[in-house]
């Protein structure tokens, strides 16, 4: 009798061990398998919010089938107490697996709002943005400029969360002055700029900060960045260039990034200075005659005058041999390189063609007609409509 009581027993121990290795088998597919998300999602996780409430939220939102599970595999993998505030685009079939490596691997959010403080030649502004979660691409809610008086209510409101995130973007051949008066005016910024930084120091790009980075700080980075640029470009530049060092390489720079915003045409561009330099000829580039009007202090607004072509400046390239005396403008990458590794041609001139680009000459006769043509072209667009 005991002995068939103690088989029964075992049985059923047997049988429960077999139930409970198959609930685990069973939670440890559910957990590692492609999960139920169609389509891609920005969750939020508040700052101390708990790992059962984050559990229901994704199984709210469709992107987990357990929430029991999902919490039993963060308490197994140890990682229930290490879920970081902030928001995360979670993608679509992502397992229970993937979302909590998503949701505790620390790092800055990957989806939510993003001010994107845009300085550009012509204007600055403030962008408000956030990333659509099922393109994972940006797309701008609103845009206003950089010094209004008020800022929106919903720029107000979304900023105040604290996992808004910051950057600031320099689009190519704006000058020193303009990005240091457009930075004293970031509010999500602090600290004084005691100087401009010297024309042409500052790389263009993008640059992610955190709320209340120094200002004087993210000019250090643009500075390091731009100077490890021009070192390695410096390191491979073409033999036999007419400029000998890398300051004079940031000047011609700086005049091909205001002569051209054409991607393609940069080298042919630098392939004309390049040339005039070795003729020597002068330069003749209005863009240094307009620096030298303006001091770089934002755009002049108008053509230039005969007087300001007339008059010598040390930016004047009608009126001085060579390259002026700094750079005109904070020059791109793609710039830096177009003067260090110019096309190889025989242009000496060129000018607007009327399409965004220009037309290239080799003498001064083909260059005559072609300033005609684009005069025409000035002269048809200003032309009153009927």
């Amino acid at each position: 009798m005991a002995r068939h009581i103690a088989a029964n027993v075992l049985t059923l121990v047997i049988a429960g061990l077999l139930v409970v290795a198959g609930i685990i088998a069973w939670g440890q597919r559910e957990f590692t398998s492609e999960g139920p998300l169609e389509q891609a999602i920005c969750l939020r996780v508040e700052r101390g919010a708990s790992l059962p409430a984050v559990a229901r939220q994704l199984e709210e939102e469709g992107a987990i089938s357990h929430a029991r599970v999902f919490r039993v595999g963060a308490n197994y993998t140890g990682r229930a107490e290490a879920l970081r505030f902030g928001s995360y685009l979670v993608p679509p079939g992502a397992s229970m697996e993937e979302i909590l490596d998503i949701l505790t691997r620390g790092g800055a959010s990957t989806c939510g709002t993003e001010v994107n403080f845009r300085i550009g030649v012509t204007r600055a502004d403030t962008q408000l943005r956030e990333v659509d979660p099922e393109s994972g691409r940006f797309v701008e809610v609103l845009a206003f400029p950089y010094d209004v008086e008020e800022v929106p209510e919903e720029y107000a409101e979304r900023t105040a969360e604290e996992d808004a995130r910051f950057r600031v973007t320099l689009a190519e051949g704006v000058t020193s002055w303009q990005v240091v008066e457009a930075l004293r005016a970031a509010p999500f910024l602090s600290g004084e700029i005691a100087d401009i930084p010297a024309e042409g120091s500052l790389a263009p790009d993008s640059y992610e900060v955190v709320r209340g980075a120094e200002r004087a700080a993210l000019i250090e980075r643009m500075q390091a960045r731009q100077a490890a640029i021009l070192e390695e470009l410096w390191e491979a530049r073409a033999e036999d260039l007419p400029i000998t060092t890398p300051e004079e390489a940031l000047i011609l720079a700086s005049i091909i990034e205001k002569e051209t915003s054409v991607s393609d045409e940069r080298r042919q561009v630098a392939s004309v200075f390049v040339n005039r330099l070795r003729v020597p000829m002068r330069l003749q580039t209005d863009p240094t005659v307009i620096y030298g009007v303006t001091e770089g202090r934002g755009t002049l607004g108008r053509g230039l005058r005969r007087s300001e072509l007339d008059t010598p400046t040390p930016y004047n390239t009608y009126q001085i041999d060579g390259l002026p005396p700094t750079p005109i403008a904070n020059p791109g990458r793609a710039s830096i390189a177009a003067a260090l590794d110019p096309d190889d041609t025989p242009y000496l001139y060129f000018v607007a063609d009327g399409t965004g680009g220009h037309t290239f000459s080799t003498n001064l006769a083909d260059h005559n007609r072609a300033v005609a043509r684009w005069r025409q072209i000035e002269a048809e667009r200003n032309a009153p409509q009927e």
